[in-house]
């Protein structure tokens, strides 16, 4: 299980692994991703998906992959991107979707642990296991919750042992009391009402350590008190989370996000909303001292997800650096 600890004599032909090394210990951002070839929307598994027929829910692979490398490329160039072998197995459509797998646990000294997620939805079961052989076998250690759980999109770290948790439309709220109990976690449950906005990652975006994202009509008046006692809240609108500005991530000074204006026309239903997103992010950034870089991921939006879904954080160093 612990492959990072396992010693084998060289002499012999087998290899000798690194003593207790793992991705999350590094001190550069490190980050797991997954080429789409597995990626597939024959199967609605939410509301965004259940709007589109059959055929504009098609999967261009190609551009899928042109799509993923362009923002892979930038984030392994100054970041360790490993990518998530994808196994030749059928009913894996959404593998690509890694923030959905599981989240590792920053606020452990060793950092060594993986919460994998257990999934509510049918079609998305089998990835829990591939998620499991792939952690275990990089030396981690790996517990799946006994309730519904989906990963680091509904469950935020801001800092130390403080998170936020989703919960309502994918996980259940037992799962967070159940880490609570078990991790010495802190976390602040969040009930998701609105099923376009199905995980936390629509509706709270950490900013910094101290700054956080959230759309706070989406929320209960005493839910917004509860964020306000460990965060700063920046405050957007409803219109804006359904457009994607929470979905992002960050890389040291840089705030990536998905944008697919170029590929709309003026005329196009959703322009004018793409466009106050992108201009309101940008004036987040300018504010805080961050620069934007937008990716057209318009393949992915088939499946209803937007970038933060194609990204799990392996450490959270990227909220430390400086890109240069």
């Amino acid at each position: 299980m612990f492959a990072y600890n396992a010693k084998k004599n060289i002499h012999l032909g087998e290899s000798v692994a690194l003593p207790d090394l793992n991705p999350s210990t590094l001190e550069r951002p490190a980050f797991l991703m997954n080429v789409p070839f597995s990626l597939q929307a024959s199967i609605s598994n939410n509301v965004w998906m259940q709007e589109l027929t059959s055929n504009e829910r098609h999967v261009d692979i190609q551009k899928a992959v042109k799509q993923f490398l362009q923002l892979y490329n930038f984030m392994a160039a100054e970041s360790v991107v490993y990518l998530l072998p994808t196994p030749r197995l059928q009913g894996l459509q959404d593998l690509v979707y890694t923030a959905n797998l599981g989240i590792v646990l920053n606020h452990l000294p060793d950092h060594n642990t993986v919460i994998l997620s257990n999934f509510a939805s049918k079609v998305r079961i089998p990835e829990t296991n591939v998620g499991e052989r792939f952690f275990e076998s990089m030396g981690y250690e790996t517990v799946i919750p006994p309730y519904h759980f989906e990963g680091e999109a509904e469950l935020k770290h801001l800092f130390g042992n403080v998170y936020l948790g989703g919960y309502g439309q994918r996980s259940e709220q037992n799962a967070y009391r159940w880490m609570e109990e078990q991790f010495d976690m802190k976390i602040i449950t969040l009930k998701e009402k609105d099923p376009y906005l199905y995980h936390l990652d629509c509706t709270v975006f950490p900013l910094t350590k101290e700054d956080t994202l959230v759309c706070t009509g989406m929320y209960s008046k005493e839910e917004v008190k509860e964020i306000e006692a460990v965060t700063n809240i920046i405050d957007i609108s409803n219109d804006d989370a359904f457009s994607g500005i929470c979905n992002s991530v960050r890389m040291g000074n840089v705030i990536l996000n998905a944008s697919n204006i170029h590929e709309m026309k003026r005329s196009d239903e959703y322009y004018e909303s793409e466009r106050q997103k992108n201009r309101t992010l940008e004036d987040i950034a300018s504010k805080y001292a961050f620069e934007t870089a937008f990716f057209n991921t318009s393949e992915f939006l088939k499946s209803g997800a937007l970038l933060s879904c194609m990204v799990m954080h392996l450490n959270r160093k990227s909220y430390e650096m400086i890109l240069t």
